[in-house]
């Protein structure tokens, strides 16, 4: 017995563990998703136990089933101009002097292309499939059309961009509507008809409520380049704008733990109000399978396709190289998180350059979210067909370029998606309550569509090795021939450096959110 103590001590030493401690370490590591899931089965069963009460839950009922639900959405949505502004100013001023300016380039120019074709490949996906539209007729009622063209939506978003009070964009934005006037007409026009009057529709900007979030997201680019411009004076903004961002995640952290109990009620006062249940629960099977596909064809067919013209190599071979961090992101649902064993994964076993890593990986964890872009797409799509809301090419356009920048500002941690759900369907006047008929097989989505992520950012930092190469090589012989500034080396070498310290602390907190490094 005293051997096998003694073995058994060896082995705990060493990190091995038995099968209660596996066992408590899996639990602890998966309790939000444990609580998800019986939040989710706790919801349907009361929905439909409510169901059955005779008689039937009232409006004024409904409602204060809903409640624990909506404080869920309130929190979310309060969260919304912090974590966007913070997170990509911050994103913004990592592009410093120690990267190259082809790296960065690459890098941005990599990062706005791959998320806007996950896009286009999510809303050509739903329109196809049409997952909201299957089992019955479409639900028409309260439907508020705006009557513009598709050049307004355009013109819209573009003035959106550029703001005059960024104090205002925080609340409101301008768009064009349609406003209708009487018109007498004409003997002439009076001819072969009994009208004597017609409708005409003048166009006019109005301001409606709602985050101007092009507005915002065009400002905190431009601020953190202006951050970087002014060097060591603006080291304080930078600091403080990183500060922000840590304790924006932290609260979008401790919002997600109060999900499981948003969520219940949420389903279950969904359930309570559904005219056909069966029916939602054939959309949401579809819905499902179409942002499934969505993620396979861009995770497994689109990035590695780019990887295979830029670099020429086997990108298959480059995927085996990530496979811990593709699980990792799988099982922690989060990409900051993933960041340390993503960095480890691609100069170990992919040899990338460290240099590389140390721009690619991190800012990639914080504007690079091409799953995340995919499911809010075909996300706010599928709302809108169910719920039978305009789908015209305006709004098609607005969807596309707004969840393209919404997934820019989405932090790297558990379903912070959600967050810029509502904002887009803000953008398009769907309503943000809707986000709840998609909660049920949000938890599962989004593990798969955080793995999508990450391998965005792993053939990323391939693909921008490969267009940088001349200059890596040239730095290279700079540093060799003592012309370069040894302390660009230091710095690099530091931030190896760091994410091994932070690869340790992870080990030794399990479930810790890395959002910076």
């Amino acid at each position: 017995m005293d051997e096998e103590a003694k073995k058994d001590a060896s082995e705990s030493s060493f990190g091995v563990r038995t099968w209660k401690e596996k066992i408590l370490h899996v639990l602890k590591q998966n309790l939000l998703v444990i609580l998800l899931i019986l939040a989710l089965a706790l919801g349907i069963g009361i929905g439909a136990g409510v169901r059955q009460v005779d008689p039937p839950f009232d409006k004024r009922q409904q409602m204060y089933l809903k409640f624990p639900g909506e404080i869920l959405m309130n929190l979310l949505k309060l969260l919304i101009l912090p974590l966007i502004v913070s997170s990509l100013i911050s994103g913004m001023t990592t592009l410093d002097s120690k990267s190259s300016g082809k790296i960065g380039g690459a890098a941005v120019v990599y990062y706005l292309t791959t998320t806007l074709v996950a896009v286009i490949t999510g809303i050509v996906l739903v329109i196809a499939i049409e997952p909201g539209s299957k089992g019955g007729e479409k639900d028409t009622s309260d439907q508020e059309k705006r009557k513009v063209e598709a050049a307004d939506t355009f013109l819209d978003l573009i003035r959106q961009m550029f703001p005059d009070n960024i104090v205002e964009a925080c609340f409101s934005k301008r768009l064009t509507k349609l406003k209708p006037r009487i018109r007498n007409l004409t003997v002439e026009e009076m001819k072969g008809t009994n009208k004597t009057t017609t409708t005409e529709y003048d166009p006019v900007l109005e301001q409606t409520g709602g985050i101007n979030m092009l507005g915002l997201v065009t400002f905190s680019i431009a601020m953190g380049i202006a951050i970087n411009k002014l060097g060591e004076k603006g080291k304080a903004l930078k600091e403080f704008v990183e500060a922000m961002c840590d304790a924006t995640m932290l609260l979008v952290s401790a919002v997600i733990w109060y999900s499981p109990i948003g969520v219940l009620f949420l389903v279950a006062s969904q359930i309570v109000g559904m005219d056909d249940p069966e029916k939602m629960f054939e959309q949401l099977g579809y819905y499902f399978l179409t942002v499934m596909a969505g993620l396979a064809v861009h995770g497994f067919l689109t990035l590695p396709l780019l990887y295979f013209v830029f670099v020429r190599k086997n990108p298959y071979r480059f995927m085996t190289g990530i496979l811990q961090a593709m699980f990792t992101a799988l099982g922690t649902s989060s990409s900051s998180a993933t960041l340390p064993i993503t960095m480890r994964n691609l100069q170990e076993n992919n040899n990338i350059d460290p240099r590389v890593i140390s721009f690619v990986a991190p800012v990639g964890a914080t504007i690079n979210m091409d799953g995340t872009a995919l499911y809010e797409a075909v996300a706010v799509i599928f709302i809108g067909q169910v719920r039978g809301l305009d789908m015209d090419i305006g709004n098609i356009i607005t969807i596309c370029l707004t969840s393209t920048a919404a997934a820019i500002g989405a932090a790297g941690v558990p379903q912070a998606g959600l967050v810029t759900m509502v904002l887009v369907l803000t953008a398009v006047g769907f309503p943000t309550e809707d986000v709840g008929l998609i909660l049920a097989v949000d938890w599962l989505l989004d593990r798969f569509r955080t793995m999508v992520n990450v391998m965005g950012d792993s053939f990323g930092a391939g693909i921008v090795q490969k267009v940088a190469q001349g200059d890596l090589k040239k730095m290279d012989y700079e540093e060799v021939t003592g012309n370069a500034d040894n302390s660009q080396k230091d710095s690099h070498n530091g931030d190896v450096n760091r994410v091994d310290s932070v690869f340790s602390v992870e080990q030794q907190t399990p479930g810790t959110v890395v959002s910076k490094m």
